[in-house]
């Protein structure tokens, strides 16, 4: 059983909130989010935020953060095999509660496919909060392009 050892990233200032499912291999040893090299979520994200791709974990937090937008996952801990989606097992998930009660968060999306289906299963019941599923960044979703990512991720911005 792995425990989720990111805190969230939000702030009382974020009105938005992205999802994930659990952290990826290369997230949990760099202890940030989308921390593998060829997930594009960085790059989606600063595109449609108009930014620089930020580089390091500073700069992702300070682009997010300055856009009024949180970051957290879906799952606290489960059982998973590498950074398989498809394996994950044994969920707990988050309590959201505390960025709920601390930030105006107006809409939450989720990133993929499962972590859509593990927010349905396990925290909208709970929050009674509707989340847009996006397609999943992960080079694991290879039947979108950058530029179709970019595009259905285009609607974060036009929440701000």
């Amino acid at each position: 059983m792995l425990s989720h050892p990111i805190p969230p990233l939000y702030d009382e200032h974020s009105k938005i909130l992205i999802l994930g499912s659990f952290p990826s291999v290369k997230s949990r040893e760099q202890q940030f989010f989308y921390g593998h090299k060829q997930n594009r979520f960085w790059r989606v994200m600063a595109q449609v935020l108009g930014c620089a791709v930020p580089e390091t974990v500073e700069q992702k937090k300070e682009m997010l953060l300055s856009h009024h937008i949180a970051v957290w996952d879906v799952i606290a801990s489960c059982e998973i095999t590498g950074s398989s989606d498809a394996s994950i097992k044994d969920v707990t998930p988050n309590d959201l509660s505390e960025i709920l009660g601390c930030a105006d968060i107006r809409a939450i999306y989720t990133n993929g496919g499962k972590a859509q289906q593990l927010y349905q299963k396990y925290i909208f019941p709970v929050t009674g909060r509707e989340a847009v599923a996006l397609p999943s960044t992960s080079p694991a979703n290879a039947g979108y392009s950058l530029e179709r990512l970019v595009e259905a991720w285009r609607m974060i911005g036009e929440e701000l």
